[in-house]
């Protein structure tokens, strides 16, 4: 339960005290006004007493008193009504507040931590002993106060305010105190008046209230005499005359002072009055600078009311008449009321400003502490000397009287044990009782002698008489069904039991139950039930069982009282987070039990500190109803106070957590937000625009691209694709660019890329580099891609969207000393579109539906250079009319909570102060507990109206990477900056765009297609330097940089061909047509990349405005398939930039290409070897094989292969030896053709252009017209083909010349032997049907023979995926040696050659031997010289040779030994010599090579060439 200021032992005695009148002449009344005080309220701060005193009881024994305090009132002769009371009940419970700007008490529990109090105490594991131990802290540190002072003040006042009943005399009066002046003409006499009006008061029958203990009632006389201005001397004299009269026991003169104190007095009186006259302001206990604290003294006054008649302010009290008729709590002292929640409830307001008045009023200015002694000794005197003995003579007689009618023993004490000690009589329960509280005993009636005796004992705090009086007396009422007297009888002796020192009973709750029940169900009392379970609440949770007092109080909430249903609710919840095992559940649910409680009573302040505590435990535990429910409270009630930053912060909650609301419920909390927001927003309508929590805005996922949106396509022209925010981002690409950047700024810088090169970022989001200031140009728009998602479910509609930013004023071209910045913002003017430095696009109207994720691109468009900073973005936030609503009120469904429903947007509005019901009932819940709709104080006349517009902004903040390169970096969290939204203005640049006409999307392989680019600079710079990269090469052509070699149109022959063709004889179609060019003229051999291409624009300037359309020629892939080209444009100013050096335009090409013709290429040596030495004695047989793959799907009816060239440094093709029948190849689907060629080394004249780079082409022209192949297009991708199967190969290419080669690798050496690096070119046409048009499409394939006898192709080779493979460990091998040339490659270093007659006649009649001549022909393949050895000496010695070809015989020298230079051909005169006819073998001779200056220890056999047969006839 709360912790509050008193013990449970204080509380109870102060609860129950003796009762004094007081009855004042007109002339002391008017001296104690004088200090704004009236006698009672001026002797109350002191009516305890500070010592202990001594009494005797009925057997004669010592009883000791302590903390004695009495009341003493003035007298009222009419009961207080019912409903001033609980007016005055809300009053004293709306003017005691938490106090504001301490620090909250945090009670952990379990995984809670709550703030429950106004001061910092914390709780923690183990709980129990550590919250023992606080408890017993706050219970004695005199500087903390209640956790709640509302419970506290209401508790008091409702004890107060109880009119004293017939079937008990707890509050009846004991005394009554006369008092006079001595300033009265007679003060005897006036006495003598006092005396006769108390006693008609009490004796007759015209008045029934106040009520008296005793017909004798205890009389005694007060003299006051005021030193500053009576006559001391008359007072002495008056006095003592009243001690003649009345006894010096019975009388009294009281002196004090009625003089303000002089202005120059220091002395400091404390004010003790104002903690009794203001006890409903709790809120401003503080403790006083000189010591006197009011709340923490042990013996401290508790239990007067602030709102009693005493305590009231002169003003009001002036009003009331002496003759005892009017009451405070009488409904004529106090503005009409309906009751407690009627609709003329006091607003809080009126009772906190007339409590400021009250407190603003001094008291007691002009007494003394001399004077405060006197009043004390006065107390203490009464009490001694007249109250107390009374007391004790009264029990005495009750004793006797009892004693006597009952005819028992002289002392209770000894009748009580027969009293128990006989057999009991089983009680009767309460259902069997009927007509209980009918049953009205007399005055004199022994029973409430009993009682009386009883409750005397009880006030004197003798609990044991007091026990056995209440013990007996229950018995005889419950043996009277006199109900009504019984529940009193039992709560009393429960509470002695309690107050009993040291006692052995064990605390008898059950008599609280029982008293509680009679109380509520029988009597219909709720008053006195309400007071006992306070009282057995108390007691229980003193003795930690909070759960039964948790019970107590939740079984007296009812519909009757509001107020009391929230206090006891409140205090039920406290119970529970107190105990042992703290049960915070509970305690959240009846906390906001409380809080619907508070608001329905129009404690609004109450209600909004019980949900706000409530929402401690529920907030963030996946309650969202509920949590929905109590935030909507909390920003109702927060509204309803003014406290409209707290209204807001509720309303946010609802909106931007995962709400599980149907549609409407949530279409009307938003309503509610738009509204309140827009309250807040018109008190401060010129402050900044505060931050809106719809719709939820992904800042991370935030894109900004810089530049204009292309052109979209027109026609036969494409546009370049660029880069747009349409484009997915894939990281694989974007390296991708970035190399091909950083390839052409290489080139750009001479071969190296500088330190400060960044790649140009168009589009920058969470995934590229962001950590530098990305660079923007001045007219050119930046936009912003923001995605926003609706949580909810009803649409949201945002009006005037648009950019929040910030821009400096920057001439980068000055240095930062002389550039004078400045700034500008739209900031405060959100909707300015126009400004002199940024122009901003607004979007009127943007919807987003129900739970979707939508993406608003918002631009802004730089004038000037500068700095830039885009802060977020701004917009007007309103719904959508979609509910429809009849007679002002919308029918969509309520809240749900646990089946119950509540609607949040059917508010029907009364008058400030009214209280409304709620339209829709609540089903499922108690009358006691049901969460209805709390409608409150209406704020609007009419609902929040849909299509609510209020403006506001949500910043775009963007957390950079997260850092991990250093260790402190990877041991940490820290993160890098992203620089996304801040990009810097530079000054104009030129601006390129690129259009592609007739650009194909399918081609066949190798396929030349002819299309062209146009190029526009959009912008008001010329641009230079004009650049294309690409990672294919061979895709694409701009020809060559001689305009002789490029063909001027696309109608260079009959057929329309790209090529540049030439008709020929076909007489003179046997040989090759040669031509030789420099592969610089292609743009080879440059020293720069091969993907780099020069684009040739006109004076390597576009100007501005201008567009230049320039040719290009495409040849399809050899691969099939879909291909993506990559084509990045380099570009720059023809000034100098400070922040940007170049610009850049990427496009992207998609090409479907099918199979068109597969070409196998072999070489080997040709047997013809000249015998003179020619040129040509190096030659080689070139056999194609070419096949028709290409599927019937591309609609191809048939190829033609319509010329077949060469191109190479050494070798060209030299005639075609294919039958002259069969030159034009046509291949049909899946037909095949082979084609043989001779190809011989360069002459000498064109050895000559070898030397200097040139290449060599040679056309073999299979039909009626000559492709030249040394020209565009053919050259371009010939040369583009070659270096770039050269680069993926990574074979440095080596030019031959004269001389010995560096290197001495022999292996090497012996490669280049067979090597040819012969390039074949083979044309083809397509005739393809489309659309019932016969269309002819023309292109080329490659094939690169490299060495001989290896066959080359076409197609690429395609690696197959190697499996993976079983782990397996080895020993490191050995240091590799150098590879060794195999024994095949050193038989061909030599090519061999016979010359001689096919028939030789011979007549061996005449001469026997035939001597026939034989030239040897030796040819050295290599480039380096070689040892040669002939053998003349090896015969065939097997029979089958001799058997067939026969024996002969070489005449002269059988050895040579010569040395071949390199391509070197050497002749040896031979003679063979034949004995007789036949057919013989002359390839008898055995010739051995090995490479010169070649540590070679044996020559290697050289293969000889076919069998050199010759036929010897005999004439």
């Amino acid at each position: 339960m709360a912790q509050c200021v008193q013990s449970v032992q204080e509380f109870i005695q102060d609860t129950f005290v003796p009762m004094v009148a007081v009855l004042c002449s007109e002339a002391a009344e008017s001296s104690t006004r004088k200090n704004n005080l009236s006698f009672a309220e001026m002797v109350r701060p002191f009516c305890r007493l500070t010592s202990e005193v001594h009494m005797r009881d009925p057997n004669n024994q010592s009883h000791v008193i302590k903390n004695l305090r009495i009341n003493v009132t003035g007298i009222v002769t009419q009961p207080p009504q019912q409903t001033a009371i609980r007016k005055l009940l809300s009053e004293v419970v709306s003017a005691s507040q938490p106090a504001e700007g301490l620090v909250a008490n945090v009670i952990t529990a379990g995984d809670y931590d709550l703030n429950i109090s106004d001061r910092s105490v914390k709780a923690s594991v183990p709980w129990y002993n550590n919250w023992k131990d606080t408890l017993m802290h706050l219970s004695s540190s005199k500087f903390h106060a209640a956790t709640t002072p509302w419970f506290e003040a209401y508790r008091e006042s409702f004890f107060q305010s109880m009119s004293p009943s017939d079937h008990e005399f707890l509050h009846h009066y004991l005394a009554c105190m006369l008092v006079a002046s001595s300033r009265d003409s007679d003060p005897v006499d006036q006495f003598l008046k006092l005396s006769q009006e108390q006693h008609r008061i009490q004796h007759s029958s015209d008045y029934s209230f106040p009520k008296w203990f005793i017909p004798n009632t205890l009389k005694y006389y007060v003299l006051l005499h005021d030193v500053s201005e009576g006559e001391e001397q008359r007072a002495e004299s008056v006095y003592e005359e009243m001690k003649q009269r009345y006894g010096s026991q019975g009388c009294y003169l009281l002196k004090f002072n009625s003089r303000l104190p002089s202005s120059g007095t220091d002395e400091q009186i404390p004010d003790p009055w104002s903690h009794y006259l203001n006890r409903n302001n709790l809120q401003n206990q503080e403790i006083c600078e000189d010591g006197f604290v009011p709340l923490v003294n042990k013996n401290k006054e508790n239990s007067t009311n602030a709102l009693e008649l005493d305590g009231l302010d002169s003003s009001i009290n002036d009003r009331i008449p002496n003759d005892f008729k009017s009451h405070l709590f009488q409904e004529d002292g106090f503005v009409k009321s309906g009751g407690l929640d009627g609709p003329n409830r006091p607003k809080p307001e009126m009772v906190n400003d007339s409590i400021k008045q009250n407190t603003s009023t001094a008291h007691g200015l002009s007494l003394t502490l001399t004077d405060h002694d006197r009043i004390r000794q006065f107390i203490q005197e009464f009490t001694f000397r007249g109250l107390l003995p009374h007391i004790e003579k009264t029990i005495r007689q009750l004793n006797d009287q009892l004693v006597s009618r009952k005819g028992l023993s002289r002392s209770l004490f000894t009748a009580t044990k027969k009293w128990f000690s006989g057999s009991k009589v089983p009680e009767k329960t309460l259902n069997e009782l009927k007509n209980a509280s009918s049953i009205l005993y007399p005055p004199e009636a022994p029973e409430l002698q009993i009682r009386k005796m009883a409750d005397l004992c009880f006030l004197v705090q003798h609990y044991d008489l007091a026990y056995s009086c209440y013990h007996t007396a229950k018995k005889d009422f419950l043996n009277d069904q006199a109900m009504l007297y019984a529940a009193g009888a039992l709560e009393m002796a429960a509470a002695s039991v309690f107050l009993q020192s040291g006692a052995q009973r064990q605390y008898p709750s059950h008599y609280m139950e029982t008293a509680i029940q009679t109380y509520k169900d029988l009597c219909k009392n709720l008053v006195l039930a309400e007071r006992c379970t306070l009282l057995s609440a108390e007691i229980l949770k003193s003795q930690a069982k909070y759960s039964e007092a948790a019970t107590l109080l939740i079984r007296m909430t009812s519909e009757d009282s509001d107020l009391r249903s929230a206090l006891l609710l409140e205090q039920a919840a406290h119970c529970f987070i107190n105990m042992r095992t703290p049960m915070v559940r509970k305690f959240a649910f009846h906390m906001i039990l409380a809080g619907h409680r508070f608001a329905k009573a129009d404690q609004r302040k109450h209600a909004l500190r019980c949900y706000s505590q409530a929402m401690q435990v529920y907030k963030g535990k996946g309650w969202s109803l509920a949590e929905d429910h109590i935030n909507f409270t909390i920003g109702r009630q927060s509204f309803t106070l003014r406290q409209l930053d707290n209204a807001v912060s509720a309303f946010r909650h609802i909106l931007i957590n995962d709400s599980k609301q149907t549609a409407a419920q949530q279409e009307a909390f938003l309503r509610e937000y738009l509204y309140v927001y827009k309250s807040v927003n018109q008190l401060s309508p010129d402050g900044p625009l505060p931050q809106l929590p719809l719709p939820y805005i992904n800042s991370s996922a935030t894109r900004v691209f810089f530049g204009h949106d292309r052109r979209p396509s027109e026609g036969e022209k494409q546009a370049a694709t660029h880069v747009s925010l349409d484009q997915e981002y894939e990281r694989e690409a974007s390296q991708q660019w970035k190399e091909l950047e950083e390839q052409v700024v290489a080139v750009v810088n001479k071969g190296a890329v500088p330190l400060n090169f960044q790649p140009t970022q168009y589009c920058l989001n969470t995934q590229t580099d962001n950590l530098r200031f990305p660079v923007a140009v001045v007219e050119e728009p930046v936009t912003v891609e923001v995605v926003f998602k609706n949580p909810l479910k009803v649409p949201l509609l945002l009006k005037d969207l648009s950019l929040l930013w910030k821009f400096n004023f920057r001439d980068f071209n000055r240095s930062p000393e002389e550039d004078a910045k400045q700034s500008i913002s739209n900031e405060k003017a959100a909707d300015l579109k126009t400004s002199p430095g940024i122009a901003t696009e607004v979007i009127s109207e943007f919807q987003i539906n129900g739970e979707e994720t939508k993406v608003a691109r918002l631009k802004l468009l730089p004038h000037q250079t500068g700095e830039l900073r885009i802060l977020g973005v701004v917009y007007n936030l309103s719904t959508v009319q979609s509910s429809p609503t009849q007679d002002g009120m919308d029918y969509s469904p309520g809240m749900q909570i646990g089946g119950s429903y509540l609607n949040a947007s059917s508010l029907r509005l009364g008058k400030s102060g009214s209280k409304q019901q709620a339209p829709y009932s609540l089903h499922q819940s108690s009358p006691s507990d049901q969460l209805e709709y709390f409608q409150g104080l209406s704020w609007t006349e009419g609902e929040a109206p849909h299509g609510l517009s209020v403006r506001g902004r949500q910043d775009l903040e963007i957390q950079g990477p997260r850092l991990n390169s250093t260790k402190e970096e990877k041991t940490s969290v820290k993160y890098g900056s992203d620089r996304r939204l801040d990009p810097i203005i530079t000054e104009a640049m030129p601006l390129l765009e690129v259009f592609f006409i007739n650009f194909p999307t399918g081609l066949l392989c190798g396929e030349i297609r002819k299309t062209y680019v146009e190029f526009v600079n959009v912008s008001k710079c010329p641009l230079t330097g004009l650049k294309v990269v690409c990672k294919d090469p061979d895709f694409f052509s701009f020809g060559s940089k001689t305009a002789v070699l490029t063909p001027l149109s696309p109608t260079a022959s009959e057929n329309c061909s790209a090529y540049k063709t030439v008709v020929i004889d076909c007489a003179c179609t046997s040989s090759a047509v040669t031509s030789s060019v420099s592969p610089t003229d292609f743009g080879m051999d440059t020293g720069n990349p091969l993907w780099v291409t020069h684009v040739p624009l006109p004076d390597s300037v576009l100007l501005p405005g201008a567009s230049v359309q320039l040719p290009m020629w495409l040849r399809g892939p050899d691969e099939e398939g879909v291909h993506e080209i990559n084509f990045l444009f380099y570009y720059e100013s023809t000034k100098p930039h400070s922040k940007l050096s170049h610009r850049v335009l990427r496009h992207t090409a998609i090409i479907c290409t099918s199979r068109s013709l597969s070409v196998k290429a072999t070489a080997c040596r040709s047997n013809v070897l000249e015998a003179e030495g020619k040129s040509d004695s190096d030659n080689l047989l070139v056999f194609l094989d070419v096949a028709n793959i290409n599927t019937s799907e591309a609609g191809v009816r048939e190829f033609h292969i319509i010329q077949v060239s060469s191109g190479s440094e050494h070798w060209k093709l030299q005639r075609c030896i294919n039958p002259t029948e069969d030159k034009d190849a046509k291949l049909g689907s899946r037909e095949r053709a082979k084609l043989c060629f001779r190809a011989i080394r360069c002459q000498n004249s064109e050895a000559t252009s070898c030397i200097e780079g040139k290449y060599i082409f040679a056309d073999i022209v299979l039909g009626t017209e000559q492709i030249i192949s040394a020209t565009t297009p053919c050259a371009d991708f010939f040369f583009q083909s070659c270096y770039a199967a050269r680069s993926r190969k990574m074979i440095p290419h080596t030019t031959p010349g004269p001389g010995r080669p560096k290197t001495t690798d022999l292996a090497k050496l012996v490669q280049m032997c067979s090597e040819v690096d012969l390039n074949v070119i083979v044309l083809w046409k397509a005739y393809v049907v489309e659309d019932n048009k016969q269309l002819i499409l023309e292109g080329q394939l490659h094939v690169a023979l490299e060495s001989i006898g290896k066959e080359a192709s076409s197609l690429p080779q395609v690696q197959e995926a190697q499996e993976m493979g079983l782990l397996k460990f080895v020993r490191p091998e050995q240091p590799h040696l150098p590879a060794r040339p195999s024994m095949e490659q050193l038989s061909h270093l030599i090519k061999i050659s016979l010359h001689y007659p096919e028939y030789y006649d011979h007549p061996f009649h005449q001469k026997s031997l035939c001597i026939v001549p034989v030239t040897l022909v030796l040819f050295n393949c290599c480039q380096i010289e070689v040892d040669v050895i002939i053998d003349l000496r090896h015969k065939a010695t097997s029979p089958e040779m001799l058997e067939i070809h026969g024996s002969f015989t070489w005449l002269g020298q059988t050895q040579y030994k010569i040395q071949l230079k390199g391509q070197e051909v050497y002749t040896v005169p031979l003679k063979a010599c034949f004995v007789h006819a036949g057919v013989y073998n002359l390839g008898t001779p055995r010739v051995f090579a090995r490479l010169a200056d070649q540590n070679v220890q044996c020559e290697t056999s050289q293969q000889n060439s076919t069998p050199a047969l010759i036929i010897i006839n005999n004439m």
